[in-house]
């Protein structure tokens, strides 16, 4: 009748049923798959003693587990769904549609073809915007995302997703579109703010505290990737905190949670629906989604918006000071236990600082309460803190943390980002604004039998500061300390960057007035077992940062 079965017991009772019915009907098998030890034929199998009508009955479409609980139902189909939280929120994500008119350089004349030419519809619409009077110029168009803040028609969206826009269109789910104006936007945040004059309330979504996600959270994305439409994705939170050198302020969400191109300005939720990030980058060498996508945070954005909204600008809370990073070698000259913090490494003139309550050598490890971990925490916290509200700074100063009290004052957009929110250039870091060509080496630099030997110290010549040496490095009169006047190849200072010109203003926070001072603070250093030596330096133009050198 056909090849050989396996042995019964390998067939469950549901499966010799059938293999009966197909006997019965005269079909046979295909041969067995041979392994490596075979089982035994055995005798065909007879036909079911009640003929045809013994059939097993064909399948009803009910499921094959009738009898398990729903709870066990629902875990052998997959992962709780999503649909009911996607389907109360859709309504408020949006597209926004923006065109922008841009100028045509192209001067080169359209080509003339006769009058009543079959070719002249073509000619005129290929060369369309290329001369004569179409030479003003052409519309570009793009796509990206937003979300409903207010049921009267705020939205929230990225920067660059309406930059330089001369008309913004919003997409509902519905179908309805809208004319949108700029409320207000901020560069340093890619975020803006829209509005749109609906005829009855829309609906919104609320911000969430992004503080409280953790690692492994579940979180949903809603946008419009390539412009294809209102879709879902979700994911976990990879990471927070992450820094992507798009702003002075960085401090995305990171999250696999599928992020394309037209995804911008976005919105990210929670599962409880609520929003804890705007999606506004990713890392892609193709331009779609890798699972590396970042959301500004909402304890970062939330500020912003309600600021676009109340006044249509953002103010920021200014310090003025230049911090640069606690290095583990700053950290051990100071006597931290562990590097923390914001390094204070100047004053700007006529900032919130006026009366000394911080100075050059300070760290900064608690701002209005918040702990400053990275150097890069403090420019955020103090951003986010309101203009003219006078706040407590835990500073680190002779060993010692003490509190002062500061009034904040207004970040301008025109003061410079250095101020609070660009290091000052460290110890471990190249110094690219302050001449690394090393001007004036050959030319200026005095002959070495000028100084002293002992007045060479850690791969540097030193001189007292004088009209002349002044002159001679063009060093402004305001600095004070001890000249560089050379620096050695390969050395200690060589390797942080030190060049001539450069002056020594403070060695271990003690001030340095003669070669002879910097000498002695560096054999005081050595006899108390320091192993390197903290220096604020000023560069030509006075600009202060603070540098360590090893002294072993």
């Amino acid at each position: 009748m056909g090849s050989p079965l396996p042995p019964r017991h390998h067939l469950p009772v549901s499966g010799r049923a059938f293999l009966a019915g197909l006997l019965a009907l005269g079909l046979t098998l295909p041969a067995a798959p041979v392994f490596a030890q075979a089982a035994a034929p055995v005798a065909p199998l007879s036909p079911p003693a009640g003929g045809p009508e013994a059939l097993p009955a064909p399948p009803t479409g009910k499921p094959l587990q009738p009898d398990l609980a729903p709870s066990a139902r629902h875990a052998a189909q997959g992962p709780a769904s999503v649909a009911d939280l996607a389907a109360g929120l859709l309504d408020a994500v949006v597209n926004i549609s923006t065109s922008q008119n841009v100028k045509n350089d192209d001067d080169t004349p359209t080509p003339k073809v006769p009058e009543g030419s079959p070719f002249q519809d073509f000619f005129d619409e290929f060369f369309n915007g290329q001369g004569g009077d179409n030479n003003a110029g052409r519309k570009v168009e793009s796509l990206g995302s937003g979300f409903v803040i207010d049921p009267t028609g705020f939205i929230v969206t990225n920067n660059h997703v309406i930059e330089g826009a001369d008309d913004i269109e919003i997409n509902f789910a519905n179908g309805s579109k809208l004319k949108a104006k700029l409320v207000g936007r901020d560069t340093k945040t890619d975020l803006a703010l829209l509005k749109v004059e609906p005829r009855k309330p829309l609906t919104a979504v609320p911000f969430g505290d992004s503080r409280r996600m953790r690692i492994g959270d579940w979180v949903m994305a809603i946008g419009n990737p390539f412009g294809l439409g209102g879709s879902v994705t979700i994911g976990i939170v990879s990471a927070r905190g992450r820094n992507i050198n798009a702003g002075p302020y960085d401090n995305f969400i990171q999250t696999d949670a599928a992020i394309n191109r037209g995804n911008s300005g976005g919105p990210l939720f929670n599962m409880y629906g609520e929003v804890i990030g705007i999606n506004t980058a990713i890392i892609s060498p193709s331009g779609g989604s890798i699972g590396i996508g970042f959301s500004v945070p909402t304890e970062l954005a939330q500020n912003v918006v309600q600021q676009l909204k109340e006044f249509g600008e953002t103010r920021r809370g200014w310090l003025g000071v230049r911090i640069q990073p606690v290095t583990d070698d700053i950290a051990e000259s100071l006597k931290m236990d562990t590097p923390r913090g914001a390094l204070v490494a100047g004053i700007v003139d006529n900032g919130p600082i006026k009366n000394g309550e911080i100075k050059p050598g300070d760290v900064v490890v608690k701002f209005a309460g918040e702990d400053i971990d990275e150097m890069r925490d403090l420019p955020r916290i103090v951003a986010e803190s309101p203009v003219g509200k006078a706040v407590d700074v835990v500073l680190f100063r002779d060993g010692k943390e003490m509190t002062v009290k500061v009034t904040l004052g207004r970040l301008e957009d025109s003061e410079p980002e250095a101020d609070d929110a660009k290091a000052a250039p460290g110890a471990d870091e190249p110094d690219e604004g302050e001449g690394t060509e090393r001007e004036g080496t050959d030319q200026a630099e005095p002959p070495a039998a000028e100084l002293p030997a002992a007045d060479s110290v850690l791969g540097m010549k030193l001189a007292g500061l004088t009209p002349e040496s002044r002159k001679r490095f063009s060093v402004v009169d305001t600095v004070e300390g001890v000249l560089i006047t050379d620096v050695a190849a390969q050395s200690a200072a060589a390797d942080r960057r030190l060049q001539p010109g450069d002056v020594i203003v403070e060695i271990g926070q003690e001030g340095m007035k003669t070669p002879e001072d910097v000498v002695a603070r560096i054999e005081e250093l050595k006899a108390s077992g320091r192993r390197n030596a903290l220096m604020m330096v000023a560069n030509k133009a006075g600009e202060l940062r603070f540098v360590t050198l090893r002294i072993e």
